[in-house]
């Protein structure tokens, strides 16, 4: 999602940028849940010619010792402002290769580690070769995380000096010269983030690009580790918040590790009523997200009106989708991302006993989120939450959506009233559905981690679950589930559900200033003049 915000950003900014992916033919997955919340995987295939054109140019890769023909799908991203992107998604799914190469772009985030390593040569690797067959001149290379890290090898290929006898094999690769090319953002504190590779599987599946001795320099000496390949070999390296860059800086010390913090497509992320509104009194707001500061000028009736809208969308699709009939008048709280065990999707459920006090007849909640099909923990909150559910029914209605995407993901947090995170100290990076939350007046109750350190203002633009960051704790790795499940009720009970029912006045201030104090900087267009200015043009 990330990823495709930047580059609607660029084409909307007119930025001179190229996209590169693989074209994964079987998607992710869709989610399909039973009664009990068991989840099951299926396919989830597209088919690339109703989207995009594919292009007669081949390059090839060597894969455990043979040639792997890569090929190109181009899909151009266009804008209103004359802007134009091209993204190519690369394909090894031809005739030319074997049958286990041809589905080496079959599957996002499928298959063992060597599958995964085959992938990431086609990328990076792959991804270079490409762009120099198709003519492109690139000025810097920016890896989004370590996946695409393979391509710095084929760049010190291509910057290799010219020198007929030396000392030490390292002085031939230019590695000054590739690292003025690459620009490489690290997205996640989560350890299973940041991909390694024992070197035997190394050497098995991609060879040697460079000798194996410059490798090891270069990747870590016991294992390749994608993420030190990359903050070797870039000049700017940043994470993608404030605190999130402390902690990539206190994981890797030693390295200079910036911050741009992320931000969402504004126009992708605002639903049709609020682009109504804001067409209406903020004109121009969708290519100048800065003119969010000015929702003053929105009557609040007007700002309600376009909620109540979402909510009665979001309140049909619910009941289209599970049958279940939830009330546009109650307060709603919404929570959907990735189920794993880190995002703590159970917290709300701490004590049943005391939410059902809390929550009886003034509280509906809405779930969803996919778990990874190999993560048996995130499978098994699944379950646990279903179990919840049903004993929450007859108190507090309760639904969890399956296959969640991109269209549910719209409704979802245009539609409810408050936005709920609460992942566990410091593992969120940065957190996106929150700033498209804040885009439709939606505010957010989160852990203060992540964009939300930066976004928050307490009863202003939202609401804090748990403690403050520490100034002195860099990584602040202890979180206390019960005291951070006692703050969420204290203030569920004594601040949220009072200033819905008694206080719309208030309520909508804060709608207001979730819009005009965290839409208005929480966008990819800053994210993109940022990365112009600080990692681009140095």
């Amino acid at each position: 999602m990330l990823a495709g915000d930047t580059i609607k950003s660029a084409a909307d900014l007119r930025l001179p940028m190229v996209g590169v992916t693989l074209t994964s033919r079987y998607g992710y997955f869709r989610q399909i849940l039973d009664e009990r919340g068991r989840q099951t995987e299926a396919p989830e295939v597209w088919e690339m010619s109703k989207f995009m054109e594919l292009i007669p140019e081949k390059i090839t890769v060597e894969i455990e010792g043979r040639d792997v023909y890569v090929q190109a799908w181009l899909y151009e991203v266009k804008s209103l402002t004359g802007g134009n992107v091209p993204l190519f998604f690369l394909d090894t799914d031809i005739p030319e290769n074997r049958p286990e190469d041809r589905g080496i772009t079959a599957q996002l985030y499928g298959g063992d580690k060597a599958y995964r390593l085959k992938q990431e040569i086609v990328l990076g690797i792959g991804g270079v070769r490409m762009l120099n067959r198709l003519g492109f001149v690139i000025k810097k290379f920016h890896m989004n995380e370590g996946h695409a890290s393979l391509l710095s090898l084929e760049l010190l290929k291509e910057h290799k000096r010219d020198i007929e006898e030396v000392w030490d094999e390292r002085l031939v690769w230019d590695i000054e010269k590739v690292k003025d090319l690459c620009v490489f953002t690290t997205h996640t504190p989560v350890e299973a983030g940041h991909d390694k590779f024992p070197y035997e599987l190394v050497s098995n599946v991609l060879g040697e690009p460079v000798p194996l001795s410059v490798l090891r320099d270069l990747g870590g000496k016991d294992h390749l580790n994608m993420t030190l390949l990359a903050l070797n070999l870039s000049k700017y390296v940043n994470g993608v918040a404030k605190k999130h860059g402390e902690v990539s800086q206190n994981m890797f010390p030693g390295y200079e590790i910036h911050s741009v913090t992320n931000g969402v497509h504004s126009y992708t992320w605002t639903c049709a009523s609020f682009k109504r509104i804001y067409d209406k009194y903020l004109p121009g707001w969708a290519n100048e997200p800065e003119l969010f500061v000015r929702v003053g000028r929105i009557p609040d009736e007007e700002i309600w009106a376009a909620h109540m809208e979402a909510k009665q969308d979001l309140m049909h699709f619910v009941k289209s989708e599970t049958r279940i009939e939830m009330v546009p008048e109650i307060l709603t709280l919404g929570f959907a991302r990735r189920a794993t065990a880190y995002k703590r999707a159970d917290l709300l459920f701490t004590d049943i006993e005391r939410l059902q006090r809390i929550g009886k007849g003034k509280l509906q909640i809405v779930y969803a989120g996919k778990a990874h099909p190999k993560d048996e923990a995130g499978k098994w909150l699944l379950e646990k939450i279903f179990v919840i559910k049903e004993k929450l029914k007859g108190n507090i209605p309760m639904v969890y959506l399956p296959n969640y995407n991109m269209d549910m993901a719209l409704k979802l947090v245009s539609g409810v009233d408050v936005w709920l995170n609460t992942p566990m100290r410091p593992l969120e990076a940065s957190g996106t559905s929150g700033m498209k939350a804040t885009h439709n007046g939606v505010p957010n109750f989160s852990v203060l981690d992540g964009w939300w350190i930066e976004g928050h203002i307490e009863r202003f633009t939202g609401w804090a679950i748990g403690p403050y960051p520490s100034e002195s704790k860099v990584s602040d790795t202890i979180t206390d589930n019960e005291q951070d499940a006692r703050d969420l009720y204290d203030k569920l009970e004594n601040l949220v559900i009072p200033t819905f029912y008694n206080d719309r006045l208030t309520w909508v201030r804060i709608m207001q200033n979730a819009i005009g104090k965290n839409a208005y900087y929480f966008n990819s267009h800053r994210m993109m003049r940022r990365y112009v200015t600080e990692a681009y043009i140095r």
